[in-house]
């Protein structure tokens, strides 16, 4: 299966080492800056075989890949994505999926007519823990859920930012919530029932005056199903990443998952007591280098398997927009000073350009 690069920045590092265990045939790779190629190809030995670009219609339409796994800064998702689908290329699309409900249906739209499967990267849902997690919602081990909180307590300071002049931006990427936090709030909406009703959303700029977006975001939200979300976001925690964390409560259980990237189940409690919380505590425990875990090799699994089966990804589109979806909502909640409504029909991140003054 003929694999391609879109995009050699601070994140793909995973998707090559992903690629290269899961045996793909890596044929090219692409930036429009050509020493974050050189540099990449370095580290991992490519070799001077593998071609590079800077012009990625040039690489689709040279290269013909089957796989292209989309890197660059998120603004730029939706349109390399389309152009990807057009050609008949599968795709893995690093988080968010788009930066507009548009966008993201009109990704899920293309890969419909054009037979062509779309992942959205959200590795965190391959985490041992997290599948676990997820294997006890499944058997009803909760009984009724009551609610769910997601909290990143992370750490970005200015030399984050510097390094990459769209980081922050409301064209390009968005705050803390759409950059950062993306990833829990995608597990807590999976985790909680996926369909929501309203949400209630704050956010503020406290430490990051040189960002155009948020560093802050708190929100609540009201699921169909009787549930509740908590969520808490934020960049402003000093010195360094403090935590990551998951908690579901339920009427017949209560889980809590930390870590660098909830990737260690802290609290495993159950009234059937089918098992060991300290045996399930010592056997879901992993412990990766980052913050980006060690998702991304099952996920690449996952999607070529799909490909091959002709049977949709794990993580497909239509999961990508439920993770923008709910980070949009908090923020048009958070503009407005009201609750919002879902399913929300039109936002995007650059409805919010001027929202703390730069």
């Amino acid at each position: 299966m003929k694999y391609a690069l879109i995009g050699c920045g601070r994140i793909s590092p995973n998707h090559i080492a992903a690629a290269q265990a899961n045996e793909l045939d890596f044929v090219a790779m692409c930036d429009i800056d050509e020493s974050c190629m050189e540099d990449k190809a370095l580290k991992f030995k490519l070799g001077n075989e593998l071609k590079r670009y800077t012009d990625y219609i040039q690489l689709l339409e040279t290269e013909k890949p089957d796989l292209v796994a989309i890197c660059t800064e998120s603004g730029k998702h939706a349109a390399i994505a389309l152009d990807c689908i057009k050609r008949g290329v599968n795709c893995i699309i690093e988080k968010p999926i788009a930066l507009s409900i548009k966008d993201a249906d009109d990704i899920i739209k293309a890969a419909v007519k054009e037979h062509v499967k779309v992942c959205a990267c959200h590795q965190n849902r391959f985490n041992r823990s997290v599948q676990i997690i997820r294997e006890a919602i499944d058997m009803n081990r909760f009984g009724r859920l009551f609610y769910g909180t997601a909290h990143i307590r992370w750490c970005r300071d200015h030399e984050y930012y510097d390094r990459a002049a769209w980081r922050g931006t409301w064209e390009q990427d968005g705050g803390a919530l759409m950059n950062q936090c993306i990833h829990n709030i995608d597990l807590l909406r999976w985790m909680m029932g996926s369909d929501i009703v309203e949400v209630v959303g704050m956010t503020d700029q406290l430490n990051h005056p040189y960002i155009q977006a948020e560093d802050l975001g708190i929100a609540l939200i009201k699921f169909k199903n009787g549930s509740y979300g908590i969520v808490e976001g934020t960049t402003d925690v000093y010195p360094k990443n403090l935590e990551e964390t998951l908690y579901i409560f339920g009427e017949k259980g209560t889980v809590k998952a930390g870590g660098q990237s909830v990737n260690v189940i802290e609290e495993w409690n159950f009234s059937d007591m089918l098992d060991d919380p300290a045996t399930i505590k010592e056997r879901f425990h992993e412990n990766p280098p980052s913050v980006y875990g060690f998702g991304h090799k099952p996920l690449y699994a996952d999607v070529i398997h799909a490909i091959k089966q002709d049977r949709q990804p794990y993580v497909n589109a239509v999961e990508g927009k439920k993770a923008l979806e709910l980070v949009l909502g908090i923020y048009k909640s958070a503009a407005t000073g009201m609750p919002v409504k879902f399913p929300l029909e039109e936002c995007a991140t650059t409805d919010f350009i001027g929202r703390f003054g730069n």
